[in-house]
């Protein structure tokens, strides 16, 4: 029987090819994204083009319906929308983080409530969400993104447990670098909301730096679909999947490395040990301005 599989987030990057991979693989694949336009053409390679904007509850609740209308139920969710908002945490609109929670924690969360209840009368499913190895690895300047990874992790694990005797698998994502917009769309957020006055400006350049971080050495989009497909198809999905450059050993720097040596590492690499000196240094100058 062909499953009905819901990507979101497929304008470009790992949902759209995720999306082809799984419909040359014979899945009936609805595609979605913010925009119908930016997943039109997927139409002409047999997928289905879907416009679902996932922090409105009412463009979920449309989308679900269409798949309905279309006398299709979702078997297999793979919650891949998101992005990520940089910049110091404590100077964040509240407007960006909330933004930050509803596309990356609330959104995939109502997803996975609409799509429930049929995949319980069946008693088969698969959800996929997609996490971070940044939800483990906690860097300076990606608190938010962090944050949301963290929770969608802590949900995944709550979930595999109390959907599994439903013969629902829930299975969790934990990309490291991949090559995606990520880091494009990260550095569009920093400048989105980062302020000319910020106590941060002389290290503008290093928050920046962490936006671009996860284009460094990415591994190829290609391969990492082609693990995470491999891996859904199985009979029995792992509950989590680490793929791509970093995903292993931040891991385990992020859980075994010393707070303080881990610490002292990321203050460097990220600009905040320069930025303690100079103002250290500025403190001890009489009559020079921090």
């Amino acid at each position: 029987m062909r499953k009905t599989v819901l990507i979101t987030g497929c304008s470009t990057g790992i949902g759209k090819q995720l999306a082809l991979a799984m419909a040359v693989s014979g899945y009936r694949v609805y595609a979605t994204a913010r925009s119908l336009h930016n997943v039109e053409a997927l139409a002409a390679k047999g997928i289905l083009p879907l416009q679902l904007d996932v922090t409105r509850e009412d463009s979920i609740g449309r989308a679900i319906a269409k798949i309905e209308a279309d006398g299709n139920r979702v078997a297999v969710l793979v919650n891949n929308a998101g992005y990520g908002a940089m910049g110091p945490l404590a100077e964040m609109p509240a407007a960006e983080l909330e933004l930050q929670f509803q596309t990356n924690v609330f959104g995939p969360m109502s997803l996975i409530r609409h799509c429930m209840p049929h995949m319980q009368e069946q008693g088969d499913g698969l959800i996929v969400n997609i996490g971070s190895v940044s939800g483990i690895f906690v860097t300076p300047f990606s608190g938010a993104y962090c944050a949301t990874k963290s929770a969608v992790h802590a949900l995944s694990d709550a979930l595999r447990m109390e959907l599994a005797p439903f013969n629902i698998h829930v299975m969790t994502v934990q990309p490291g670098a991949i090559e995606s917009d990520f880091g494009q769309n990260a550095e569009a957020s920093l400048k989105r909301t980062f302020s000319a006055h910020s106590k941060y400006s002389s290290i503008k350049e290093h928050i920046e730096k962490r936006a671009r971080a996860s284009q460094n050495n990415p591994t190829p989009t290609s391969v990492f679909v082609s693990d995470l497909l491999n891996e859904m198809q199985k009979p029995h999905p792992a509950a989590v999947k680490k793929i791509g450059n970093g995903s292993r050993s931040l891991s385990l720097l992020g859980r075994w490395l010393p707070q303080p040596i881990r610490d002292n590492i990321l203050s460097k690499t990220f600009g905040l040990t320069a930025l303690r000196a100079k103002l250290n240094a500025a403190t001890s100058t009489p009559g020079k301005p921090m």
